[in-house]
């Protein structure tokens, strides 16, 4: 009778070990401030590293500032790439997996410039970069100070490609 007694007992310490465990995690957890996936850059913070650009074109900003411009463009242009080919892949019912599978790997150039128009600029023939930078920089530099704190990095790039290299309708 007495051993049956420290066994109940020990599995209610244990129990209650456990559920005390538990809730001091809980707290723990809770306590932590939520964190966003990805921080947002602002137009003023790439202004920042943009402004160097010209004073020293291989320093740590300028850089920054150009592989952020090529991203974006390469990020656009390979996202809509792949949205066309999935939308195409809708309409295109008698491939066979294999087909599709091969179409869809990695898009051709020719599905790269044919879902250019879905981004809403076209750079066209190849352009040195470094043009495609001077006029975003430059349309980053003439943003209002007041604009720059509530405007999106992304914005302000996506607004200048698309009126300095709009697509032909």
């Amino acid at each position: 009778m007495y051993s049956d007694f420290n066994i109940h007992q020990a599995r209610n310490t244990a129990i209650i070990v456990t559920l005390v465990a538990a809730l001091f995690i809980l707290l723990q957890l809770l306590a932590v401030p939520t964190a966003k996936a990805v921080e947002e850059l602002s137009a003023r913070e790439l202004g920042s590293h943009c402004a160097l650009l010209s004073n020293d074109p291989e320093g740590v900003d300028a850089q920054y500032c150009i592989r952020y411009i090529q991203g974006f463009i390469d990020g656009a242009v390979a996202t809509d790439a792949r949205v066309m080919l999935s939308v195409e892949d809708i309409f295109n019912r008698e491939e066979t997996f294999s087909e599709r599978a091969i179409r869809t790997r990695m898009p051709s150039n020719a599905d790269r410039s044919r879902a250019a128009n879905l981004a809403g600029f076209c750079l066209g023939d190849p352009l040195p970069l470094r043009d495609v930078v001077d006029l975003v920089v430059a349309d980053l530099a003439a943003l209002p100070e007041d604009k720059e704190q509530d405007v999106a990095a992304m914005e302000v790039v996506y607004a200048s490609l698309k009126r300095h290299y709009p697509c032909d309708q």
